[in-house]
């Protein structure tokens, strides 16, 4: 399939995200050492292109507690996208409608060089153990009227299939109250793991099939070097596009398109 921009994209985030070694003082217990700085010496590189800064409730917490969780946000403005996030040994990229895969990368590959040209002494104190790109898509889906079942089966390829036994001559109902059920497979190209999830959730306040497509590095294979990371981060782009386009061909793709 012809590979294009949809004009209905189901697209609700598109998310980068990186993550780095950080010092244990202690069993559970870990903080950046080089935080601190990090901070500012990002936002002074950013600045321009992310003025609006939004400082968190979890920037608040003790360093040692608040180890992988985001707790400021750099915006062009108030509540605009795309926004990069930044906290103890981490620092994602995320956007949304203005998504568009070209821009994104480009988004990246600054992040990537702001990153190792601000850490102090980035290239022995930097040690990256983790890469993710994550894609969340969603359709409205009335799931009182309609069967879910029938729906992923018929345009989106995917079959879940139930005993028939269970249902009979009881008073349950077919129609799911809820569902939520992932696959996760090993990925050779780029290294690591692809995982695709399906659940019921909310797009714009309504009821929706929420799916993901999220591929991460794995420990064994972690790229190290900029350019190792983003031939990473290209190759898991092919994949989460292929799958993407392969799963909505046919009726959805037309609804999209």
């Amino acid at each position: 399939m012809k590979r294009v921009v949809l004009k209905n994209k189901p697209l609700v985030e598109a998310i980068f995200e990186l993550r780095w070694k950080l010092k244990e003082i202690a069993p559970l217990r870990h903080v950046d050492p080089q935080y601190k700085i990090l901070i500012g010496r990002i936002y002074d590189r950013i600045s321009k292109e992310y003025p609006y800064h939004e400082q968190l409730p979890s920037a608040f917490m003790p360093d040692e507690m608040a180890h992988y969780m985001v707790q400021h946000r750099f915006r062009k403005d108030k509540d605009d996208w795309p926004l990069i996030q930044l906290g103890p040994g981490i620092i994602t990229l995320n956007d949304t409608d203005s998504y568009v895969w070209e821009d994104f990368e480009k988004r990246i590959i600054k992040i990537i060089d702001t990153l190792f040209q601000t850490y102090p002494n980035s290239e022995k104190e930097l040690d990256i153990n983790s890469i993710l790109l994550r894609y969340i898509d969603a359709v409205e889906f009335e799931y009182n009227k309609d069967d879910i079942f029938k729906f992923l089966n018929n345009q989106m390829k995917i079959v879940i299939d139930f005993n028939e036994k269970l249902f009979k001559d009881t008073k349950v109902n077919y129609l799911p109250h809820d569902f939520n059920f992932k696959y996760s497979f090993n990925s050779d190209n780029p290294k690591g793991i692809i995982h695709l999830s399906f659940a019921r959730g909310k797009k714009k306040g309504t009821d929706a099939l929420v799916w993901e497509t999220n591929i991460t590095t794995t420990s064994e294979y972690i790229p190290k070097r900029k350019d190792e990371i983003m031939s990473w981060v290209d190759e898991a782009h092919n994949l989460s596009d292929d799958w993407f386009f392969k799963t909505i061909e046919g009726k959805l793709y037309e609804r999209f398109k």
